[in-house]
């Protein structure tokens, strides 16, 4: 019955989920004979590529499709030189994810990054840290497109790894280049996402379902690529003072790592945020950003020296709230609410001072609590509206965009 029902749909199926399929087929041997051979015809026909055939199928399969292609004249017989022997090499390298084997086997000048489709590959069947490490080479177009047409944003879209495809986002990968077919990188993340995991709201503090963060990164890199500044005006007001954009920085960084863990990861992964050393302020304890500010001018006789440590977390940090301002506004705008109050330090501190000002504090937590709520409630609004509209006016795939991440708990 299995195999009945795959034959009356494989004509509907992408070919690269043909050779899932395949796969399954040639593991159940005789009972499903007629889907295995039905499969195999499909690829013979398709337009995937000898690389990606080895990666899915036994050696011997996949000599048997080659073999059929040359004898049916699909393919030229100079078409199946590709990979040669130094691109072997390169793709072997970035399987053991020896980027600096890469760059040691480009110096001999047989191939290039873009010859070889290296960053194909690498965001195929690679590892993320080792893609980010070959995108930072800066060797390779990250708009080349393969012998498919696909470009390396579309590769990324089907392998659905928020990480990668934010990483070739902010090297300049464009999100509306299609590929013959006519569809682009956020099409093709939709049609591999269930409009059910899409829709689903995601509880505070719990990881975003990968489908989903990838979907609203190219909804949001379509929309529009905003300038980058600082990160609010709580960062702003720190002016040179380097210690207190660290102190800023972590904190934000921390909070979001407890309320948008998934989102929180990528962008910090990506600005390789754990190569460097986390600053705390042990010298002073603020009661608020004004205060701190003043207080270090103060310090005259214990000056802070800034090193090359805080330098470089620093940037980490930096680089890891600009992403989140750039592909995840919604969680940014949270944040932002609760790190622009400029007693939020002094909150912390809910025990200390006299009864009168704990008071004041506690009546200014519940403030704080309570326009969280509201953001929350509106985030909430917005998507349900948003899942009306798509439902009337959504393509036949049945996507809408929910920017729900939050409910409020009081």
């Amino acid at each position: 019955m299995l195999q009945r029902r795959l034959m009356d749909i494989l004509d509907k199926v992408a070919s690269d989920d043909i050779l899932v399929i395949l796969s399954v087929a040639n593991l159940c041997g005789k009972a499903c004979e007629r889907l295995l051979a039905r499969c195999i015809q499909i690829i013979i026909k398709s337009d995937v590529d000898v690389v990606t055939l080895e990666r899915a199928l036994p050696q011997e399969m996949v000599k048997q499709i080659v073999d059929s292609r040359l004898e049916l004249g699909f393919d030229e017989p100079e078409s199946t030189s590709f990979p040669d022997k130094h691109v072997k090499r390169i793709h072997r390298a970035l399987d053991s994810d020896d980027v600096e084997l890469v760059r040691m086997l480009l110096k001999e000048r047989h191939t290039t990054l873009d010859d070889a489709y290296a960053l194909h590959y690498a965001v195929a069947f690679g590892d993320a840290k080792t893609t980010t490490e070959l995108l930072d080479l800066g060797l390779a177009d990250v708009n080349h497109k393969n012998h498919r047409g696909y470009t390396v944003l579309h590769i990324a879209a089907r392998r659905k790894e928020p990480k990668i495809i934010v990483s070739l986002l902010t090297k300049g990968a464009r999100p509306t280049d299609t590929t013959p077919d006519g569809r682009n990188a956020l099409q093709i993340a939709k049609r591999l996402t269930r409009a059910v995991d899409y829709h689903k709201s995601t509880e505070e503090g719990k990881p975003s379902p990968k489908d989903q963060l990838c979907v609203e990164v190219l909804e949001q890199a379509e929309r529009r690529d905003p300038l980058i500044g600082e990160a609010s005006f709580s960062l702003a007001i720190a002016g040179d003072d380097l210690r207190m954009k660290l102190l800023y920085l972590e904190n934000r960084v921390g909070l979001a790592k407890l309320l948008f863990p998934m989102e929180a990861k990528v962008a910090m992964d990506i600005a390789q945020v754990d190569g460097t050393s986390e600053f705390t302020l042990t010298a002073i304890r603020p009661r608020n950003l004004a205060d701190a500010q003043r207080t270090t001018v103060d310090l005259n006789e214990a000056p802070f020296r800034i090193k090359e440590e805080h330098l470089n977390r620093l940037r980490a940090l930096s680089k890891t709230v600009d992403l989140g301002k750039r592909f995840f506004p919604r969680c940014s705008e949270v944040l932002n609410t609760i790190m622009d109050a400029d007693d939020l330090s002094d909150l912390a501190y809910l025990g200390n001072g006299t009864a009168e000002e704990r008071l004041l504090k506690k009546r200014r937590y519940k403030e704080l609590q309570d326009q969280l709520c509201k953001a929350f409630n509106e985030d909430k609004e917005e998507n349900d509206k948003s899942r009306i509209s798509s439902s009337s006016s959504s393509t036949s795939l049945g996507f809408g965009r929910t920017n729900s991440k939050l409910t409020c708990k009081k």
